[in-house]
């Protein structure tokens, strides 16, 4: 009978100890990934405040007026003449 006894809490002792590293290792691997998501979370807000200034600096540099100025400014386009336009049918 103190056999059986010795062998239950031996066994009792080892779902413990088996238990208890579980418990320490899922906590290790719940901290990692929660590093891994404020590091990806500061990565995304970076990114997101770089696409908004592309976004920014599209929207300028897309505007016709200032397309129209640098067209007349670096490259010298005028607006054809009347007599220089052709319609075709």
């Amino acid at each position: 009978m103190k056999a059986i006894g010795a062998i239950a809490t031996l066994l009792l002792l080892v779902a413990v100890l088996a238990s208890a590293l579980g418990v320490v290792w899922t906590r290790h691997e719940s901290r990692v990934l929660f590093v891994n998501l404020t590091a990806l979370q500061n990565q995304r807000d970076e990114l997101n405040i770089e696409f908004g200034k592309l976004e920014l600096e599209q929207a300028t540099k897309a505007d016709p007026s200032r397309i129209n100025a640098e067209a007349r400014q670096k490259l010298g386009m005028v607006d054809p003449r009347p007599q220089d336009v052709r319609l075709l049918r």
